[in-house]
């Protein structure tokens, strides 16, 4: 298959390994996406939608489904490292707009896993009483050397603490619908009126709960290590999505309907807050889990942001120090230690409500961008050959304007 992008053919030089199958490429999508945003941004969601939190995470689904449906047949065109890169190459073939694209994916990797650190930091800080800037930090450090482990490894533990962070929202999910007296709030209050000032914040919150669906683009930047793309890329993309949203819904309902508003604003550890009158066991239980599924968040970005320096470097578009992949570990490790010490010095300077949302704000763009690449190559191509997924041509359109119109409510 012609991937429009040109690799290294040194067949002396250590490769990636191809080791990820459906289970272990969807563990990894539904890792970074749920670590990365149901555990740290309920908080900041509610106090720009308050009770109609859950509409702005289902909006949020919606404007992620028509570009995962792009993204899924633009990877199975295009089974490579750096894969929106790889995308916006094939579509536009202008080398500016490939570099461009691939370091906005890094860079909302890198962004993205410093607004996971800091929320990893505040569950922690809540157990051991340590301050958050030096736990970011060591937390930061431990998930780069686990990163730099190998493939196989890192995802591997990823996908069990996948299975862990599950377990934490249902177990939220139970307590939350069995203690539901902090509101006093009915679901059925959770769906707002066709009409109102409230939609204007529903949606703001929208771009917020888009942070918590970043994560199944991710999957594209390993797909030189995935076994068989072609098949296994459609079906683990639309298993995370939908296992994703249904998570996010039902969750965040029993969020709002068990934690006073006015506690859960802006808080960057607001699933804890579900536990206030549990046991203290239960409660000390779920922090270590919270703990771990934020970590997990800052693990996948990590290794999607390495993959991607690691493909453009591998291309000529970067330094050819960052291609470097040691014999050992069969991993990037210059480029690991790149996005690193860059998430370390984020997590100094920003708050996570500001990194969140301009990791939004990166990947909507980037989403445009994906969108119009495939939109160009079916115009270009119309009678490609039946060796990928395919999707009709008004998918890319609405992935295209429904970016935009949620890109724009940052702006109103």
């Amino acid at each position: 298959m012609q991937t429009g992008v040109q690799t290294d053919n040194n067949e002396s030089a250590p490769t990636l390994r191809r080791a990820l199958t459906l289970p272990l490429l969807t563990l990894y999508g539904l890792g970074v996406t749920i670590g990365a945003g149901i555990y740290v941004l309920v908080g900041t969601t509610a106090a720009e939608a308050g009770k109609y939190a859950p509409v702005s995470f289902l909006i949020a689904a919606v404007v992620v489904a028509f570009t995962a449906f792009s993204y899924v047949e633009l990877i199975t065109r295009f089974p490579v490292s750096a894969g929106e890169a790889a995308f916006v190459e094939a579509g536009f073939r202008k080398r500016w707009l490939t570099v461009t694209v691939g370091l906005l994916v890094a860079l909302s990797g890198i962004v993205s896993a410093s607004a996971i650190a800091i929320g990893a930091a505040s569950y922690l800080t809540g157990i051991t009483g340590l301050p958050v800037p030096a736990l970011t930090i060591g937390t930061v450090l431990a998930m780069g050397l686990l990163a730099a482990w190998g493939i196989a490894e890192s995802v591997m533990v990823a996908a069990i603490v996948t299975v862990i962070e599950i377990g934490g929202l249902l177990l939220v999910i139970f307590w939350g619908f069995g203690d539901a007296s902090g509101t006093a709030l009915a679901v059925s209050e959770l769906i707002p009126p066709l009409q109102g000032a409230h939609w204007q914040g529903i949606g703001a919150a929208s771009l917020l709960a888009f942070f918590a669906f970043v994560g199944f683009e991710d999957m594209a930047n390993v797909a030189e290590e995935v076994k068989d793309p072609v098949r296994t890329f459609p079906r683990a993309i639309f298993l995370t999505l939908i296992a994703a949203t249904l998570l996010y819904l039902i969750t965040t309902s029993a969020v709002i309907v068990s934690v006073p508003l006015d506690k859960l604003a802006g808080t960057a550890a607001p699933l804890a807050l579900v536990f206030a009158n549990a046991p203290q066991s239960v409660s000390d239980a779920f922090s270590v889990i919270a703990v771990v599924a934020t970590v997990n968040g800052i693990l996948i970005q990590m290794i999607m942001a390495s993959r991607v320096f690691f493909g453009l470097a591998s291309r000529g578009y970067l330094p050819r120090q960052l291609a470097w992949v040691s014999a050992r570990t069969r991993t990037p490790l210059v480029a690991t230690a790149l996005v690193a010490a860059a998430i370390v010095i984020l997590t100094q300077a920003f708050p996570i409500e500001q990194l969140a949302e301009r990791t939004s704000q990166i990947v909507l763009g980037i989403f445009v961008l994906v969108n119009l690449a495939l939109l160009r190559l079916k115009l270009r191509e119309p009678m490609q050959a039946n060796n990928h997924f395919s999707v009709p041509i008004a998918i890319p359109i609405l992935g295209v304007l429904t970016s935009v119109a949620l890109l724009t409510t940052a702006l109103l």
